[in-house]
């Protein structure tokens, strides 16, 4: 019942905003202008009534919103600005976009708690962690739901829920780190091609493609990838309230949802109707739940579409690494 309500109170706070554009757009277009510019006044009046209704949709939902959780998904590869490849558009999780998400759900009055919706494999770790801290920063319950997927990056954004659930077929894990570069050192050779580049400190080039590396830089750079993994332990360990010889133990493999709860990688096993119920339990009343989506305007549309003409020229290949090191790509 108390959904209903703010359902009603919300349509008609809007209707009446709506109402009051017309008449405003009436009298400044229709009765002042006089009779040749009816037509047109009418028009405007009409085009003022429906931002009317938007700006008043907009203030009801502050006012009287129909919600109290707010869900904000995280699906694909994480990313800061949602990946791709050099003939597909970009694909993923757009880091920024979940953030904004987020945060637009913890300044809304009605969202109570949040649910945070993953199915992602990881991806790019300072994106990865944007999220998570964004979910810790959430000011009411916050519950993760995992439903194909939940590994690596992924799980590093669950750390930083109150509660993770899944499915018993649910992928859960891969708490680890990633680093990789391509070696084209051979095929150059076999091309008659020669590395040469000028750098100042003597691990600037490291993991550069067309040399090989020597045990100095592989030494440095595997350091890089330790480092990584012991931050990840520790977010993990203090966020699932784990000890850092129980995640080490899991040597970044990915478990199903049944045996991941055993082991203490999730709280609950259940269906989406069984969050929400969980989430009633927090909040006190039915879950009414609004789903955030990232909110473009016209700039971003046309960068947008820039970039997927870009992609679908062929270009885009600083993209397609961006982030990487010297190219050595570092992923959760």
């Amino acid at each position: 019942m108390a959904g209903t309500g703010r359902r009603v109170a919300n349509v008609a706070f809007a209707v009446i905003g709506a109402l009051l554009a017309v008449a405003v757009g009436w009298v400044l277009f229709v009765r002042i202008p006089g009779d040749l510019a009816e037509l047109l006044g009418v028009l405007l009046a009409v085009a003022v009534g429906l931002l009317g209704l938007r700006i008043a949709g907009n203030l009801a939902d502050s006012v009287a919103p129909t919600h109290n959780v707010a869900e904000v998904a995280v699906e694909g590869p994480i990313s800061r600005d949602g990946g791709g490849g050099l003939t597909s558009p970009p694909m993923g999780a757009e880091a920024d976009d979940v953030v904004e998400q987020i945060e637009q759900a913890d300044a809304d009055g009605g969202s109570e708690a949040l649910l945070l919706k993953l199915n992602t494999p990881g991806g790019e770790i300072v994106p990865s962690e944007d999220i998570r801290i964004a979910a810790e920063r959430f000011d009411g319950p916050t519950v993760a739901y995992a439903t194909d997927v939940c590994a690596s990056g992924g799980y590093d954004i669950a750390a930083g829920c109150d509660e993770l659930w899944a499915r018993e077929g649910t992928l859960v894990g891969s708490i680890g780190v990633i680093g990789s570069r391509v070696n084209a050192a051979d095929l150059a050779d076999r091309l008659g091609l020669s590395y040469e580049q000028f750098t100042a400190g003597e691990y600037k080039d490291a993991g550069t493609p067309l040399q090989e590396l020597d045990p100095d830089e592989r030494a440095y750079l595997q350091g890089l990838v330790d480092d990584y993994y012991e931050q990840f332990v520790e977010t993990v360990a203090e966020g699932r309230d784990l000890s850092p010889e129980a995640i080490e133990d899991t040597e970044a493999r990915v478990y199903l949802g049944e045996e991941a709860h055993e082991i203490g990688l999730v709280d609950e096993i259940g269906t989406r109707r069984d969050v929400e119920e969980r989430l009633e339990e927090q909040i006190g009343e039915p879950v009414e739940v609004r789903e955030y989506e990232p909110e473009r305007g016209l700039a971003g549309r046309l960068r947008g579409g820039a970039q997927r003409v870009a992609f679908a020229l062929g270009a885009g290949v600083a993209a397609a690494v961006s982030g990487d090191v010297d190219g050595l790509s570092f992923r959760r």
